[in-house]
């Protein structure tokens, strides 16, 4: 299974901020739309970096002021990235791995998507669901 079938079921809405907007910002938005991170694209609409909520989980203790800084302030600036062709396994074992829970998708520099470990868990679920289906069925029609 690819990352494009997570992509073609889930959509490629982006909720997307600018990395000089403050992080009370981003936190609306994860609010808003019940997600655990966002991209940060720069000017030009590229990626710029990733912002989750254990990013700011971890700051919150060190800085008074962390919600007024801007999202560049410590957001993720190195995103580890995946395309549409890649095999699922192999994404969910990255960030596993890694120990991160979203993977922005991109093809040709363009930002396609993002996925998360639980999108990857429910794509794998629902595939052996379906083999169960199947293997149920043709067991079914020999036995009669």
């Amino acid at each position: 299974m690819k990352v494009s079938t997570i992509l073609a079921t889930k959509g490629n809405k982006l909720i997307t901020i600018a990395p000089e907007q403050p992080i009370h910002e981003a936190l609306a938005l994860l609010e808003q739309h019940n997600i655990g991170a966002v991209i940060a694209l720069d000017a030009a609409g590229q990626l710029a970096g990733i912002l989750s909520e254990r990013d700011v989980v971890r700051q919150l203790n060190h800085r008074d002021d962390l919600l007024s800084q801007p999202v560049k302030s410590i957001m993720t600036a190195e995103v580890v990235t995946c395309v549409p062709q890649d095999d699922l396994m192999s994404v969910a074992s990255i960030m596993t791995e890694r120990r991160f829970r979203h993977m922005p998708v991109m093809e040709k520099g363009e930002l396609l998507g993002m996925i998360s470990i639980g999108d990857v868990l429910k794509a794998q679920r629902d595939y052996y669901h379906g083999q169960i289906d199947t293997l149920e069925t043709q067991i079914l029609a020999t036995d009669q």
